[in-house]
Protein backbone atom coordinates (compact mmCIF):
# COMPACT_ATOMS: atom_id res chain seq x y z
CA UNK A 1 0.00 0.00 0.00
CA UNK A 2 1.73 3.34 -1.11
CA UNK A 3 1.06 6.34 0.11
CA UNK A 4 2.25 9.85 -0.55
CA UNK A 5 4.52 11.95 1.96
CA UNK A 6 4.83 15.45 1.59
CA UNK A 7 8.42 17.06 3.03
CA UNK A 8 8.71 20.62 3.71
CA UNK A 9 12.23 21.48 4.18
CA UNK A 10 13.79 24.96 5.25
CA UNK A 11 17.07 26.11 6.64
CA UNK A 12 18.23 29.43 8.60
CA UNK A 13 15.61 30.23 10.43
CA UNK A 14 18.01 32.17 12.61
CA UNK A 15 16.11 32.60 15.57
CA UNK A 16 16.28 35.54 17.95
CA UNK A 17 15.04 37.38 20.86
CA UNK A 18 13.48 39.69 18.63
CA UNK A 19 11.77 36.48 16.49
CA UNK A 20 8.88 35.81 18.95
CA UNK A 21 5.69 35.14 17.39
CA UNK A 22 6.99 36.01 13.73
CA UNK A 23 7.28 32.23 12.61
CA UNK A 24 4.03 31.32 13.18
CA UNK A 25 2.58 32.53 10.21
CA UNK A 26 5.10 30.10 8.34
CA UNK A 27 4.87 27.36 10.48
CA UNK A 28 1.34 27.55 9.81
CA UNK A 29 1.57 27.65 5.95
CA UNK A 30 4.30 24.43 6.43
CA UNK A 31 1.22 22.42 8.72
CA UNK A 32 -1.30 22.65 5.85
CA UNK A 33 1.30 21.67 3.04
CA UNK A 34 3.31 18.82 4.55
CA UNK A 35 3.49 16.07 6.53
CA UNK A 36 6.60 16.09 7.95
CA UNK A 37 9.19 19.21 8.51
CA UNK A 38 13.36 19.30 7.99
CA UNK A 39 15.23 21.89 9.53
CA UNK A 40 18.61 22.40 7.43
CA UNK A 41 20.63 24.15 10.61
CA UNK A 42 21.05 27.59 11.39
CA UNK A 43 18.04 27.32 13.61
CA UNK A 44 18.81 29.84 16.11
CA UNK A 45 21.02 33.35 15.67
CA UNK A 46 23.38 33.09 18.24
CA UNK A 47 23.50 29.91 19.10
CA UNK A 48 22.01 30.10 22.60
CA UNK A 49 19.71 28.11 24.81
CA UNK A 50 16.91 30.80 24.81
CA UNK A 51 16.77 31.36 21.17
CA UNK A 52 16.09 27.34 20.95
CA UNK A 53 13.32 27.27 23.70
CA UNK A 54 11.56 30.02 21.64
CA UNK A 55 11.90 28.30 18.75
CA UNK A 56 10.13 25.01 20.04
CA UNK A 57 7.58 27.10 21.59
CA UNK A 58 6.64 28.30 18.43
CA UNK A 59 7.15 24.68 16.35
CA UNK A 60 4.91 23.41 18.87
CA UNK A 61 1.87 24.84 17.28
CA UNK A 62 2.47 22.50 13.93
CA UNK A 63 1.90 19.25 15.59
CA UNK A 64 4.06 17.90 12.70
CA UNK A 65 7.08 15.55 12.86
CA UNK A 66 10.22 17.34 12.57
CA UNK A 67 13.66 16.40 11.67
CA UNK A 68 16.70 18.53 11.69
CA UNK A 69 20.72 19.59 11.97
CA UNK A 70 22.07 22.01 13.56
CA UNK A 71 24.23 24.57 11.49
CA UNK A 72 27.38 26.79 12.47
CA UNK A 73 25.29 29.08 14.06
CA UNK A 74 23.57 26.66 16.68
CA UNK A 75 27.34 26.19 17.56
CA UNK A 76 28.37 29.99 18.12
CA UNK A 77 27.65 30.78 21.89
CA UNK A 78 28.90 27.00 22.70
CA UNK A 79 25.66 25.99 23.78
CA UNK A 80 25.22 23.45 21.35
CA UNK A 81 24.66 20.78 23.70
CA UNK A 82 21.84 22.75 24.83
CA UNK A 83 20.23 23.79 22.00
CA UNK A 84 20.65 19.68 20.78
CA UNK A 85 18.61 18.77 24.13
CA UNK A 86 15.86 21.36 23.91
CA UNK A 87 14.67 20.21 20.24
CA UNK A 88 15.00 16.69 21.86
CA UNK A 89 12.87 17.69 24.45
CA UNK A 90 10.27 19.19 21.80
CA UNK A 91 10.30 15.60 19.73
CA UNK A 92 12.30 17.12 17.41
CA UNK A 93 14.50 13.99 15.20
CA UNK A 94 17.67 15.90 15.66
CA UNK A 95 20.46 14.02 13.29
CA UNK A 96 24.33 14.14 13.98
CA UNK A 97 25.39 11.30 12.44
CA UNK A 98 21.83 9.55 13.19
CA UNK A 99 19.07 8.38 10.84
CA UNK A 100 15.00 7.76 11.59
CA UNK A 101 12.69 7.07 9.61
CA UNK A 102 9.17 9.45 9.16
CA UNK A 103 5.73 7.88 7.39
CA UNK A 104 8.07 5.20 5.54
CA UNK A 105 10.78 7.92 4.23
CA UNK A 106 14.16 7.66 6.02
CA UNK A 107 16.36 10.49 6.75
CA UNK A 108 20.47 10.58 7.61
CA UNK A 109 22.05 14.10 8.82
CA UNK A 110 24.56 15.60 9.69
CA UNK A 111 26.05 19.45 10.05
CA UNK A 112 28.34 19.13 7.38
CA UNK A 113 31.67 21.39 7.11
CA UNK A 114 33.23 23.49 4.89
CA UNK A 115 36.50 22.72 2.70
CA UNK A 116 35.20 23.75 -1.02
CA UNK A 117 34.54 22.16 -4.21
CA UNK A 118 36.22 19.44 -6.79
CA UNK A 119 40.00 20.51 -7.64
CA UNK A 120 40.04 23.48 -5.29
CA UNK A 121 39.00 21.00 -2.11
CA UNK A 122 41.27 22.00 1.28
CA UNK A 123 43.83 19.00 1.16
CA UNK A 124 45.30 17.72 4.27
CA UNK A 125 48.88 18.88 3.68
CA UNK A 126 50.86 21.29 6.26
CA UNK A 127 50.50 22.77 9.28
CA UNK A 128 48.65 20.70 11.78
CA UNK A 129 46.21 23.58 11.80
CA UNK A 130 44.89 23.27 8.18
CA UNK A 131 44.98 19.22 8.90
CA UNK A 132 42.37 19.44 11.75
CA UNK A 133 40.56 21.58 9.61
CA UNK A 134 40.15 19.02 6.55
CA UNK A 135 39.84 15.98 9.41
CA UNK A 136 36.76 18.17 10.55
CA UNK A 137 35.26 17.99 6.97
CA UNK A 138 36.10 14.48 6.79
CA UNK A 139 34.29 13.49 9.96
CA UNK A 140 30.93 15.43 9.20
CA UNK A 141 31.35 12.93 5.53
CA UNK A 142 31.70 9.98 7.82
CA UNK A 143 28.84 10.66 9.84
CA UNK A 144 26.55 11.08 7.05
CA UNK A 145 28.10 7.96 5.25
CA UNK A 146 27.51 5.63 8.48
CA UNK A 147 23.73 6.87 8.75
CA UNK A 148 22.76 6.20 5.25
CA UNK A 149 24.30 3.14 5.24
CA UNK A 150 21.97 2.34 8.10
CA UNK A 151 19.02 3.20 6.71
CA UNK A 152 16.73 0.46 4.72
CA UNK A 153 13.87 2.49 3.67
CA UNK A 154 12.42 2.63 -0.12
CA UNK A 155 13.58 6.65 -0.01
CA UNK A 156 16.92 8.44 1.67
CA UNK A 157 17.13 11.85 2.16
CA UNK A 158 20.29 13.45 3.25
CA UNK A 159 19.90 16.43 5.59
CA UNK A 160 22.76 18.60 5.76
CA UNK A 161 23.59 22.67 6.62
CA UNK A 162 26.86 22.81 4.26
CA UNK A 163 26.10 22.32 0.51
CA UNK A 164 27.95 19.08 -1.14
CA UNK A 165 27.95 20.78 -4.21
CA UNK A 166 29.09 24.04 -5.88
CA UNK A 167 26.02 24.41 -8.12
CA UNK A 168 23.76 25.30 -5.07
CA UNK A 169 26.52 28.12 -3.64
CA UNK A 170 26.14 29.58 -7.08
CA UNK A 171 25.16 33.64 -6.65
CA UNK A 172 27.54 33.98 -3.63
CA UNK A 173 31.04 35.81 -3.96
CA UNK A 174 33.19 32.90 -5.52
CA UNK A 175 35.68 33.96 -2.93
CA UNK A 176 33.84 32.42 -0.21
CA UNK A 177 32.38 29.52 -2.04
CA UNK A 178 35.23 27.24 -0.02
CA UNK A 179 33.13 28.37 2.74
CA UNK A 180 30.09 27.28 2.14
CA UNK A 181 30.44 23.51 1.96
CA UNK A 182 32.45 20.78 0.52
CA UNK A 183 32.50 17.90 -2.13
CA UNK A 184 33.96 15.45 0.72
CA UNK A 185 29.90 15.31 1.24
CA UNK A 186 29.15 14.79 -2.08
CA UNK A 187 31.16 11.12 -1.61
CA UNK A 188 28.74 9.77 0.93
CA UNK A 189 25.62 10.56 -1.31
CA UNK A 190 27.09 9.36 -4.05
CA UNK A 191 27.72 6.02 -2.54
CA UNK A 192 24.07 4.89 -1.72
CA UNK A 193 20.98 5.32 -3.51
CA UNK A 194 19.91 9.10 -2.02
CA UNK A 195 16.22 10.59 -3.46
CA UNK A 196 17.26 13.66 -2.61
CA UNK A 197 19.86 16.10 -0.49
CA UNK A 198 18.65 19.53 1.69
CA UNK A 199 20.91 22.37 2.81
CA UNK A 200 20.83 25.91 4.00
CA UNK A 201 23.76 27.58 4.70
CA UNK A 202 24.14 29.53 1.19
CA UNK A 203 21.59 32.57 1.46
CA UNK A 204 22.35 34.28 -1.69
CA UNK A 205 22.95 30.30 -3.48
CA UNK A 206 21.03 28.48 -5.88
CA UNK A 207 17.96 26.87 -5.66
CA UNK A 208 18.82 23.34 -6.73
CA UNK A 209 22.04 21.27 -8.45
CA UNK A 210 22.88 17.70 -8.03
CA UNK A 211 25.78 15.28 -7.59
CA UNK A 212 27.59 13.62 -9.98
CA UNK A 213 25.58 10.95 -10.03
CA UNK A 214 22.04 13.31 -10.48
CA UNK A 215 20.75 12.91 -7.05
CA UNK A 216 19.25 16.42 -6.77
CA UNK A 217 20.33 18.93 -4.35
CA UNK A 218 17.76 21.57 -2.59
CA UNK A 219 19.13 24.81 -0.98
CA UNK A 220 16.32 25.85 1.17
CA UNK A 221 18.11 28.69 2.76
CA UNK A 222 14.98 30.73 3.89
CA UNK A 223 16.63 34.22 2.84
CA UNK A 224 16.87 32.50 -0.77
CA UNK A 225 13.28 30.93 -0.91
CA UNK A 226 11.71 34.27 0.74
CA UNK A 227 13.10 35.93 -2.68
CA UNK A 228 12.65 33.08 -4.98
CA UNK A 229 9.46 31.63 -4.20
CA UNK A 230 7.70 34.35 -1.42
CA UNK A 231 4.42 32.55 -1.22
CA UNK A 232 5.77 29.53 -0.34
CA UNK A 233 8.75 30.25 1.70
CA UNK A 234 9.68 26.46 1.82
CA UNK A 235 10.87 23.37 -0.61
CA UNK A 236 7.85 20.76 -0.64
CA UNK A 237 9.23 17.17 -1.97
CA UNK A 238 6.15 14.67 -2.68
CA UNK A 239 7.47 11.08 -2.23
CA UNK A 240 5.66 8.24 -2.79
CA UNK A 241 6.01 5.64 0.17
CA UNK A 242 5.31 1.88 1.13
CA UNK A 243 5.91 1.75 4.96
CA UNK A 244 5.59 -2.42 4.67
CA UNK A 245 7.72 -2.34 1.97
CA UNK A 246 10.58 -5.47 2.29
CA UNK A 247 13.81 -3.21 3.22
Amino acid sequence: MHHMVRIAAVGDLHYSKSSQGTWLPLFSQIAQAADVLVLCGDLTDYGLAEEAHGLVRELASIKLPVVAVLGNHDYEGGHEAEIRDALIQAHVHVLDGETCEVHGIGFAGAKGFAGGFGRGTLGAWGESTVKMFVQEALNEALKLEAALARLRTEHRIAVLHYSPVSATVEGEPREIFPYLGTSRLEEPVDRYPVTAVFHGHAHNGSLVGETRTHVPVYNVALPLLRRSTPEQPFKVLTLSSSPDAPR
